[in-house]
């Protein structure tokens, strides 16, 4: 299981590390770092503006896991009255290719996500389609380097970069402070086809959750822009029951699961 809340970057055992370190390895064990079937939260999306304004979502989201690897998640906005009733719904294959759907209560209809959207903003937040999805992205899909050891937050970490095999992904290289001892990723600097840094992600908030270290506090900051979304975990559940229904284009039209 990947997804907790979005970004799961993600917590779980210490690891034994070997005498030489695989940087592939590593992001692996950071990506696939919680033993759960099934994941439910309720979080507080804070978006900054510029100026200072800022606005409110109030966010459920639904993550469990399917055959063969692959990993379904639904996210569902509560409030406030403009977007309430917005359901999203990322399917991964479990081995690169996945599909997305949205429904908007304006339209009245759900509608698939192309691939080429990907790099779209995601209802006004500082995140992309690509980025809403990037938690269950294959560490097979990017060529990783260790570039250093440093500390971080008084944290020894990894930092290592990746770079997408595909030249279609938003992405031109992301690079990641990876802890040694826990495997969570601290932070993420994310840069554009042209090696600019665009975005960083971080984890700011660290809760042991059903004897899972997880991050209840997570914000991405757009570069350049002044605009930051941060996403505050109000309620985490792992392994409660989530009926299959909930997975599929209709349960986003209905909002209720068969």
């Amino acid at each position: 299981m990947k997804h907790v809340m979005i970004f799961a970057l993600f917590a779980g055992a210490v690891f034994s590390l070997p005498a030489q370190t695989d940087p592939a390895a590593i992001v692996r064990q950071s990506r696939n770092r919680i033993d759960a079937a099934t994941i439910q939260s309720r979080s507080r999306w804070v978006i900054s503006g510029r100026g200072g304004s800022t606005a409110e979502r109030l966010i459920d989201q639904y993550s469990k896991d399917g055959a063969g690897g692959a990993s379904r998640t639904v996210i569902e906005f509560r409030e406030p009255a403009g977007v309430a009733g917005t359901r999203f719904l990322t399917m991964d294959g479990g081995s690169g290719g996945g599909s997305q759907w949205i429904f908007l209560p304006s339209l009245g209809k759900v509608r698939r996500i192309a691939a080429s959207e990907g790099s779209g903003g995601f209802m006004g937040t500082d995140f992309s389609y690509d980025d809403i999805a990037s938690a269950d992205r294959e560490p097979d899909l990017d060529t990783h380097s260790l570039l250093r050891e440093e500390n971080y937050n008084g944290k020894a970490c990894y930092v290592i970069e990746s770079r997408p095999k595909n030249s279609a992904y938003q992405y031109s290289r992301m690079v990641q402070w990876i802890d040694k001892s826990t495997r969570v990723c601290h932070k993420i600097e994310l840069y554009d086809k042209k090696g600019t840094q665009v975005k960083t992600l971080e984890v700011l908030e660290l809760k042991d959750v059903q004897g899972r270290l997880s991050p209840v506090k997570t914000r991405m900051s757009t570069l350049g822009t002044g605009t930051s979304t941060t996403i505050n975990v109000e309620i985490l559940r792992y392994d409660q029951p989530i009926p299959e229904s909930v997975f599929t284009p209709g349960y986003l039209e209905t909002g209720k699961a068969r």
